[in-house]
């Protein structure tokens, strides 16, 4: 036996990916280096690539990731034209050791009761020459003869799942070891307009830096799920000190469905309240994490402007000096103006497409006096 207690003779652990909302990838990853003891190898757009030491059901703990797959093969080189459809049938026929692949598959998802089900996946971004179709016949015909005889073909909830993802010139293939409540959440009973993905909302979670002790606010809670996700991390503090976890809205079936999703999660101070005139003491709150209405949601894209104008007043008031804010917004230049007149400093910001609209999420810091 080997120190990690692994069988000397066993194969090499293969790599491992996890496929990210696009724009996330470097908080994903620093969740997989410092939570996981993952090593990352590589990031792509919706990719983070990495290998870990041994593989356990640790993997399917994280929050930032809205799949994590073993590795079969890997290209960053397709040529956009027919010809690739060869290559992607030939490397998925020759390059992975499917019979080692389906193994450590079985070790994260044991097998349940029935005849064992399997279903073949394929997704494609970008003009290529060739239609989606063509790459998945190329990848089913590639995979003839490695799935074990008996297993039965179901496009719903098969226990094996193997998928090819094509994007630009990329080509990634692997096995899910991951489910549907990775990007959904067991949580998520309810929604309301213009939710926000529990994975981006982790990833901003993430981001603010709650630590124990602190008190973190979301006055525009929505359904909830960056309640939820800071809720998570709240328990995880939870022996080095409580972390208060505060949120609310105008709209009275916005703070009803909350308080559904969150029955299972935790407990959180609750409020309906006008964002603007937020009933908290002045400097009370550590970390404001947010995703504020855009224009969109509004009768007219001109009551943005000043909706963020008093609700910052409001923010600036409640938060601690030196306090972070974390904020997903599709009109950020009019946020960051706002801001900017209350010397808040920008530290980090990242592009990513909310409900298929432009968005950026930013990072701010409140000066310490």
């Amino acid at each position: 036996m080997s120190r990690s207690g692994r069988p000397t003779d066993d194969k090499p652990l293969p790599p491992l990916y996890a496929m990210t909302h696009g724009g996330i990838e470097s908080t994903a990853a620093d969740e997989i280096t410092r939570d996981l003891g993952g090593e990352v190898k590589k990031t792509a757009r919706g990719l983070v690539v990495f290998r870990m030491e041994q593989l356990t059901d640790k993997v399917l703990s994280l929050r930032t990731t809205e799949d994590v797959f073993l590795m079969a093969w890997g290209s960053d080189s397709l040529t956009y034209k027919a010809e690739d459809l060869d290559t992607l049938r030939t490397w998925t026929a020759r390059k992975p050791d499917w019979e080692h692949l389906f193994k450590l598959h079985h070790k994260i998802r044991p097998k349940t009761k029935g005849r064992p089900t399997y279903h073949i996946v394929c997704q494609m971004q970008g003009e290529h020459g060739f239609r989606r179709a063509d790459a998945r016949t190329a990848f089913t015909e590639g995979l003839a003869g490695k799935i074990p005889n008996g297993w039965h073909y179901n496009n719903e909830n098969a226990w094996l799942e193997i998928w090819l993802t094509i994007y630009s010139k990329t080509a990634v293939c692997g096995v899910r070891l991951s489910d549907r409540t990775m990007r959904h959440r067991t949580y998520k009973l309810d929604h309301v307009a213009a939710s926000l993905r529990p994975t981006v909302a982790a990833a901003m979670v993430r981001l603010a830096g709650i630590g124990p002790g602190m008190t973190v606010l979301d006055p525009f809670c929505g359904a909830g799920t960056i309640l939820a996700e800071a809720l998570d991390v709240a328990e995880q503090r939870s022996k080095a000190g409580k972390v208060r976890v505060v949120g609310g809205d105008i709209d009275p079936n916005a703070v009803f469905v909350t308080s559904q999703n969150l029955e299972n999660v935790g407990r959180a101070d609750l409020a309906r309240w006008d964002a603007t005139a937020l009933p908290l003491e002045t400097a009370s709150v550590d970390r404001i994490v947010s995703n504020p209405p855009f224009g969109k949601q509004l009768s007219s894209i001109e009551k943005i402007g000043p909706l963020y104008e008093a609700a910052a007043e409001e923010w600036d008031r409640v938060l601690k000096p030196g306090g972070r804010a974390v904020l997903l917004a599709m009109e950020h230049e009019g946020l960051k103006r706002v801001l900017q007149s209350h010397r808040w400093a920008q530290v980090r910001q990242t592009r990513i497409r909310l409900l298929g609209q432009p968005s950026v999420l930013s990072v701010w810091n409140k000066p310490e006096w």
